[in-house]
């Protein structure tokens, strides 16, 4: 069985949207407005591009991230590895060329079928609808979050407010750092 991992920037009352600067969101770009960069915070995402061996992502962050990561130096370990893309509107027509093997995932069903198949981790950046859906539906094993001393009130947020039974989590990581900044590495109890 293999291991899906969700990786976040999420702010401390739980907001994904747009950390990186993307268009549309009031508060766009808050991972690096007036928070001093510190290195050793985000070492945790070279370790996630090492330990994984697929990429999973919704159509959304699909689209935001395919034409520029292919071309970031950063990001060299995603091109070679496999992607899922899951969604029900996107077609192979739809996806970037020169990014390596990418298949579209149709359901809920078919990331479990895959979580069956062998191989090493599966991470998933972004994709807070999907992170929704597949949280809800128990397919997530472990979440990475770099969490930001910031209360952004509206935005997309990581978890549902679906009603459901409450779900443990273990923390098995967790750093501070001096410019606020907090890892906390969860893996999901079932």
């Amino acid at each position: 069985m293999r291991t899906l991992i969700s990786t976040a920037f999420v702010s401390l009352d739980g907001v994904v949207e747009a950390p990186g600067g993307e268009p549309g969101y009031r508060n766009s770009g808050w991972t690096f407005k007036d928070i001093e960069f510190l290195p050793e915070a985000y070492e945790i995402k070279g370790k996630e591009q090492e330990e994984a061996t697929a990429l999973m992502l919704g159509r959304v962050s699909y689209e935001a991230f395919s034409p520029v990561w292919p071309g970031m130096a950063e990001f060299a370990d995603y091109k070679v590895m496999p992607k899922y893309v899951v969604s029900t509107s996107l077609t192979e027509g739809d996806l970037v060329s020169g990014w390596g093997e990418t298949t579209i995932l149709r359901s809920l069903d078919e990331v479990a079928a895959l979580k069956k198949t062998e191989g090493g981790p599966i991470i998933m950046h972004g994709s807070a609808a999907l992170n929704r859906s597949l949280s809800d539906a128990g397919l997530i094993d472990r979440y990475h979050l770099l969490v930001f001393p910031l209360l952004l009130g509206a935005g997309k947020r990581l978890f549902s407010d679906t009603d459901k039974d409450a779900q443990k989590l273990r923390l098995v990581e967790h750093e501070a750092y001096a410019n606020g900044l907090q890892k906390n590495v969860f893996d999901v109890v079932r």
